[in-house]
């Protein structure tokens, strides 16, 4: 009797955890992109969103660092782990450095393409990481991909090719008189895709055989991309710090969207070991479809029958690529007990 109630809570607390990770997981991806393009269209004073990026890393690297501190049990112990992991093996602390300088110019291309697409294009056009991150896999890891992952990523692709195809090319203005270009915006998305799914893949095989904690490789992320941020502000932005300021534009509204875009992946990063492929595919799809209908509301977004064959399509992709099937059982395997 204590036997099944025990393994109806273990149940109960599973499927918890799996709704859990799907309302986080789907919040995630709607929300910030969302954000993102609210942010850059909005009334008021725009601000320079590479300082956004480089305020983000600073966020993480703090969370990161109270996280360490709390699991290792005070001060002193954090200083031995940062001692032991980063200061006494430089060369895998520096093998970090390629995806720290991806991911910096990966967020900066975010904000660039958040600027020039509405949010569901941007929502969609997005979902193109997944081929991207395919095609590092299977040049970089070796991995095999089977039929319907192929056929999945020929869907993907038609799908975004439709949805771009169903844009206004004319330029157009928002609130804050910054003029839209869905090419820049496409051009920006498909460089951050590119950029993603390298770093994902190598960043997935220097992990391959380390002891190393997810918030201690973090760590190593932001030390390498904070002074990554730095340049980069400055090489692409200077003459607006020097004479606006370094945070001219911040209100409440920037402060909380650097907060979620740097403390979301790290919540992901959390729940996602809770989430199967089906449920991965849930979320983004609901996320497509939150930004869309809100999108419709809040930046009076047209919906067009191409656009939503197209939307259609990548959601479609995206549950197929995370469908596995199962492999069928020998006579011999089945009637074993």
């Amino acid at each position: 009797m204590r036997l099944r109630m025990s393994q109806k809570s273990i149940d109960r607390k599973a499927n918890a955890l799996k709704y859990v990770s799907l309302v986080t997981l789907t919040l995630q991806n709607a929300v910030l992109g969302l954000s993102m393009r609210y942010s850059r269209t909005r009334e008021g004073d725009l601000f320079i969103s590479s300082t956004a990026v480089l305020m983000a890393e600073v966020v993480k690297l703090t969370t990161c660092l109270a996280i360490v501190y709390v699991d290792s049990g005070g001060i002193i112990k954090l200083f031995e782990a940062l001692h032991a992991y980063i200061i006494k093996q430089p060369l895998d602390t520096l093998k970090v450095g390629v995806p720290s300088l991806l991911y910096v110019i990966q967020n900066n291309l975010l904000y660039l393409s958040a600027s020039h697409l509405d949010a569901a294009t941007y929502q969609v056009t997005y979902q193109l990481k997944i081929f991207t991150t395919a095609i590092f896999s299977v040049l970089i890891l070796k991995k095999q991909l089977i039929l319907t992952q192929w056929l999945s990523l020929v869907s993907l692709i038609g799908g975004i090719v439709l949805v771009q195809l169903a844009q206004d090319k004319a330029p157009a203005k928002v609130p804050n008189g910054m003029e839209q270009n869905h090419v820049i915006g496409f051009l920006a998305a498909l460089g951050a895709c590119c950029l993603s799914g390298f770093a994902g893949v190598y960043f997935e095989k220097i992990l391959k055989g380390s002891d190393i904690s997810v918030w201690m490789r973090n760590i190593q992320l932001s030390l390498l991309s904070i002074p990554i941020g730095l340049v980069t502000c400055f090489a692409q932005d200077n003459s607006k710090i020097l004479n606006q300021g370094f945070f001219f534009g911040y209100d409440g509204f920037v402060v909380y969207l650097i907060v979620l875009q740097a403390t979301g992946g790290l919540l992901v990063a959390l729940v996602v070991k809770y989430a199967d492929n089906i449920l991965k595919g849930f979320a983004t799809s609901l996320a497509i479809i939150i930004s869309c209908i809100v999108s419709i509301y809040l930046f009076d977004f047209h919906l067009t029958v191409k656009f939503s064959v197209g939307a259609m399509l990548v959601i479609f992709a995206i549950f197929l690529y995370g469908y596995q099937p199962k492999k069928k059982q020998s006579p011999i395997t089945a009637h074993k007990v």
